[in-house]
């Protein structure tokens, strides 16, 4: 392939990556590996058409496992998955609730279930701090 067929060809992966299509960056090394071998065609860097797809898949192998994952936690904020602890916080308890007891209430916009792992009761209306997060479950003591 001509040194401009694989400019255009790292040109489209990347515009598709970055305007079109959220592949979590691997079109993103995808389209700078086939302009890094395109850039070599242009400097002059004869090589035949199957070292030119042997080199375009060796450096998207090597960028892959090298760069995307600590790349893309960067860009997106780490937004891999949930990491925040909720331990520590406070929560509005509406009814009160017995040791050992259950109900339902409503935090940072979601429906949790709350579960008094204390000793003591905590009183309607009141505020209890989360203790441990089970799952969608938040074990709350009395502040």
């Amino acid at each position: 392939m001509t040194w401009w067929g694989w400019m255009i060809l790292g040109a489209v992966l990347l515009g598709a990556e970055l305007f079109a299509i959220d592949a979590q960056f691997y079109l993103v090394f995808l389209g700078v590996s086939a302009a890094l071998v395109g850039l070599a065609g242009l400097l002059g860097i004869a090589m035949p058409e199957w070292a030119q797809w042997m080199a375009f898949a060796a450096l998207s192998l090597i960028s892959f496992f090298t760069f995307r994952k600590s790349l893309y936690e960067k860009i997106r904020g780490g937004a891999v998955g949930f990491h925040e602890t909720l331990s520590g916080n406070t929560v509005n308890v509406k009814e009160e609730l017995a040791p050992g007891a259950e109900t339902r209430l409503e935090y940072r916009g979601s429906k949790w279930t709350v579960r008094n792992t204390g000793s003591s009761p905590i009183a309607g209306g009141s505020r209890a701090t989360v203790v441990r997060v089970d799952g969608l479950t938040l074990h709350i003591e009395a502040d």
